[in-house]
């Protein structure tokens, strides 16, 4: 989840009766969705000695310090792991691994029946997931092709706050409802949901 500490395992094998000597060499980075890199936020290596049918794990561990200020909007970090196996010819082996970060700060809660021309009220909660706070925080609601910008006060570490937006729907049939949540250390953070709204 976005603003917490990654912890990743990397399970190594020896399928084979004699021992082997792994030397495994790991780095992250943030990327964009074209697989891009963006910046290396981490670069760790080790030597692992693996017992005949032996498996052994590598905790690997990026802290949100690490990698907080260089996420892209699409939060995601690539993880490479070159595991090379000494003295077999230069036997290596390449693993790679994409994480999306999810978003788990907005939640929108509509009321179970919304009818047209009545007015509606929705409660928009939002948070900060970072372990530290956040300012000049603004919730753009775009709703029947109208959007409204609402500028927050500032939000404590993992502080949850809420807001509520009143609209009346004007004809019956689906609406869709987006909020979109910015600050000074991330933005674009997405909620939507769809509005069945009934007739009168």
């Amino acid at each position: 989840v976005f603003g917490k500490d990654i912890t990743l395992l990397l399970i190594l094998n020896n399928l084979a009766s004699d021992h082997k000597t792994v030397k495994v060499d790991m780095s992250a980075s943030t990327v964009l969705y074209t697989r891009r890199t963006v910046t290396e936020i981490l670069k760790a290596n080790t030597s692992v000695e693996l017992g005949s049918k032996q498996g052994k794990h590598i905790r690997l561990k990026i802290p949100y310090a690490y990698y907080g200020k260089y996420l892209t909007t699409d939060k995601r970090i690539q993880v490479t792991a070159l595991c090379e196996v000494l003295h077999r010819h230069g036997l290596k082996l390449l693993v790679e691994k994409t994480i999306i970060l999810e978003d788990t700060n907005i939640i929108i809660k509509i009321p179970r029946r919304v009818v047209v021309n009545k007015a509606v009220n929705l409660e928009i909660s939002y948070a900060n997931p970072l372990p530290e706070p956040v300012s000049r925080c603004v919730l753009l609601v775009t709703l029947m092709n109208q959007q409204v910008k609402i500028h927050l006060a500032q939000l404590g570490p993992r502080e949850r706050s809420k807001i509520y937006f009143e609209f009346t729907p004007r004809r019956a049939g689906p609406l869709q409802l987006q909020v979109d949540f910015s600050c000074d250390k991330f933005s674009h953070v997405k909620g939507f949901v769809t509005i069945a709204v009934a007739r009168a």
